[in-house]
């Protein structure tokens, strides 16, 4: 078959297909005991969210990719829903072992609860009867589930191909397909447990015989297995799906999500799969008996992601071997390798022994050769894998058991839980592989995700995405540009001279100015606003661009010259009064004030030691500061502004500031040159949220920025002015202040839109 595929595809076509990944976890308290807490409320419906629910347990987290189209965004998202999990159940731990943490009884052990549906009974039900069956300390042996399915194409030009000689439908070749795919997954999927095998457990497991050799408890007779050995026929669907039926007809299980395989076949309808089975065949395969890698924050290399894609082809590719005895074998060698992997043991092949090195290589030899025939491009990945089965020592479960011995097994977890908890909260502003997109993008996916609302980019260059869930889906620009704004609202508020009238209109206080259409007419106007608290702007402008503010009045020179900045961004400009006080960025969703902002200048506080400069460096440290909007905060710049700014004070880059004096940088508050961002939603008096709320309402907006300055935001009867009204705010400064409280402003939109 390997020259048939050879002749049939390009090098690329053959890694092709739908790739997803099913890891399940516990939730630990910080002393690495078992958590008793509801699953986090956070994650909405347990039975309706798709990428984060449970399992066995309340405290059994179960992270869910979608079916994806290479390895790569696989990865990235169990990595993104990693950190979406660590951060949301907030003092806990993710238990990064296949084997549970110290569990004494199965009091301990909270089962899983769902709503008052049938379908929530029934999960209930069933898992109460497993851990009568089984015991709840088995129940919470975690693993990796990996799913795939062949690129359709790949199937259908097999299918099309003339040297295979094939006899019957499509439908019957796609089946006979996958279950070719499994039979030899069976056979060969002790080395797939050699090499992905990680479950060591707790101290008093690592004291029997099989301490110094053990690869896989969970894959081991001791493990996640049935009461009896059921061997299912695979010869065909309908020959698997009776004997699913024989197996519950019989009582030996109680349905066919508990046949504890290695491998399962899937169909279209999950919630009816025999009969799935049968009507529309297999959809795709589920492999069962990969153990979580500690080292890896996802639970599994990449790398050894790419390994179980050429591990589908060789299994593909693969004759098959007449013996009767085939899956009773391929059980005695998993069990084998699961306890004494790390000794020189005998397995058999066909009924006769063959070292378990001389069988590894043997088959990674084939792959070895496929890889080179097919030009898969996947060298570098099998000579790490050549070096797992020629020193028992390159294995993670070596490296696991070590890890153990040196440090403990709770604490040698727990390190690793901390650290990637450490790593998840410090970018917990990123959506793994969506960096690209801007940040308040990027913080809606996430909170979408995490309530199992289905987020597909549409367009990355206008951060443009689609939202899904229960039948539902809406369309969103940038987070904040939704159905729920109509067109003339946007209009009105890009266009700051018209939002000023609609709000003098309805009451709402405005700075005073004047409103100029050329340089020559507000030349004739100078003397009106010569030495005189100005603020200088364009009609339409974001992110503060050609604004110039004179607190304290200003001569006509440099009047004339803001006027000309102003000019160069705008036909129309204005020239308002400046409004004394602290300046207030109101966040308004719905009928809500969500967040609300104080934006200070680029700042450093001194601590009589260290210069200007070097505190500048310290400060660009924090995890919130970097370029480009694709953090909360920019990191501050030393330029020539800046030095100009020092000037005036009579300081400069050097200069060490005093302990707890602060030096100003810049004149402009704006968060993309540095400024820092102040949390005061819980400080405003309800009064001005009111009037935030009600200007937005004026202009129709249902998510709105609103620009305010205060005189004195303690007193209800402080001068006030709105300055500007904004149709795309962002919430990323809302969600990550550099001081105070982070608000979840991702939630809020996601309430709006009707998706809470």
């Amino acid at each position: 078959m390997i020259e048939i595929l050879k002749d049939l595809f390009k090098s690329g076509e053959l890694l092709k297909g739908k790739y997803g990944i099913e890891r399940e976890t516990l939730r630990v308290n910080n002393d690495g005991k078992l958590s008793k807490k509801t699953h986090p409320k956070g994650f909405g419906n347990k039975l309706k969210n798709k990428y984060i629910t449970i399992d066995f347990s309340e405290s059994q987290i179960e992270m869910v990719t979608p079916p994806l189209d290479n390895m790569k965004e696989v990865h990235n998202f169990l990595n993104m829903l990693y950190d979406i999990v660590s951060v949301e159940i907030g003092d806990e731990y993710l238990w990064p072992q296949s084997m549970p943490c110290l569990i004494e009884n199965n009091d301990e052990i909270p089962i899983g609860t769902y709503d008052d549906s049938e379908e929530g009974k029934r999960a209930a039900e069933y898992r109460k009867s497993l851990i009568k069956t089984y015991g709840g300390r088995k129940q919470l042996i975690c693993g990796i589930h990996y799913n795939f399915s062949f690129d359709e194409n790949i199937i259908k030009k097999l299918y099309e191909s003339k040297k295979l000689n094939i006899n019957g439908d499509y439908k019957k070749f796609r089946d006979e397909i996958y279950l070719k795919v499994a039979r030899n997954f069976i056979r060969y999927r002790w080395l797939l447990i050699y090499l992905l095998g990680n479950s060591i457990d707790d101290e008093a497991c690592i004291k029997e015989e099989y301490c110094d050799s053990i690869i896989s408890y969970r894959n081991s007779k001791y493990g996640y297995r049935n009461k009896e050995n059921l061997y299912p026929s695979y010869d065909s669907v309908n020959a698997y799906v009776n004997s699913l039926k024989s197996y519950i007809n019989d009582q030996y299980i109680r349905s066919y999500k508990e046949l504890y395989s290695s491998i399962r076949l899937k169909a279209k309808d999950e919630k009816n799969l025999l009969n799935s089975l049968e009507h529309d065949g297999i959809n795709y395969l589920e492999f069962r008996s990969i153990d979580i890698n500690p080292f890896e924050k996802s639970g599994i290399s990449l790398d050894d992601l790419y390994f179980l894609q050429l591990f589908n082809l060789f299994v593909l590719i693969k004759d098959e071997e007449q013996y009767d005895l085939w899956q009773e074998e391929a059980l005695e060698n998993a069990d084998k390798i699961s306890l004494f992997g790390m000794n020189n043991i005998i397995l058999k092949k066909n009924g006769k022994d063959i070292t378990k090195e001389n069988y590894a290589l043997e088959i990674l030899d084939e792959i070895s050769n496929m890889n080179s025939i097919l030009g898969l491009g996947k060298e570098q990945v099998l000579k790490e894998i050549y070096n797992k089965i020629l020193n028992h020592k390159n294995t993670t479960a070596y490296k696991i058991k070590q890890n153990i011995k040196e440090k403990g097994y709770i604490n040698s977890n727990m390190i690793l839980s901390e650290m990637y908890k450490h790593e998840a909260f410090e970018k917990r502003f990123n959506l793994e592989g969506y960096e690209d997109l801007e940040l308040s993008t990027q913080i809606l996916m996430k909170e979408a995700i995490k309530k199992g609302i289905l987020a597909r980019v549409i367009d990355r260059a206008e951060n443009f995405i689609s939202l899904e869930f229960d039948g539902r889906r809406e369309y969103v620009k940038q987070a904040t540009k939704t159905s729920k704004d109509n067109y003339v609202t946007v209009l009105i508020m890009e266009n700051k001279s018209v939002t000023k009238k609609v709000l003098k209109d309805n009451n709402i206080e405005v700075p005073s100015g004047y409103e100029f259409h050329s340089m020559n007419e507000a030349l004739d106007n100078l003397d009106n606003f010569i030495n005189k608290p100005i603020v200088i702007k364009p009609k339409s402008t974001n992110f503060g661009i050609g604004i110039s503010i004179f607190k304290e009045g200003s001569n006509k020179d440099d009047i004339i010259k803001a006027l000309k900045i102003a000019f160069s961004s705008d036909n129309t400009v204005l020239v308002e009064e400046f409004i004394k006080g602290m300046e207030f960025r109101f966040l308004v969703i719905g009928d809500e004030v969500c967040g609300i902002l104080h934006r200070v200048p680029a700042n450093v506080k001194g601590d009589g030691i260290h210069n200007i400069k070097e505190l500048v460096e310290e400060k660009n440290k924090d995890s919130l500061r970097g370029y480009k909007y694709r953090t909360p905060l920019e990191k501050i710049n030393l330029g020539d502004i800046e030095k100009t700014f020092l000037r005036l004070q009579n300081k400069n880059f050097d200069y060490i500031p005093k302990k707890e004096e602060i030096v100003y940088l810049r004149e402009n508050s704006n968060i993309s040159t540095g400024g820092d961002s102040i949390d005061f939603t819980d400080d405003i008096l309800d009064k001005y949220k009111k009037i935030a709320v009600q200007a937005a309402q004026k202009v129709g907006a249902k998510i709105c920025g609103v620009d305010m300055i205060i005189e004195d935001y303690r007193k209800e009867d402080s001068n006030y002015g709105i300055i500007e009204l904004n149709f795309n705010p962002a919430i990323h400064i809302h969600c990550y202040p550099y001081k105070g409280k982070e608000r979840n402003i991702g939630e809020k939109i996601l309430e709006l839109l009707g998706f809470i």
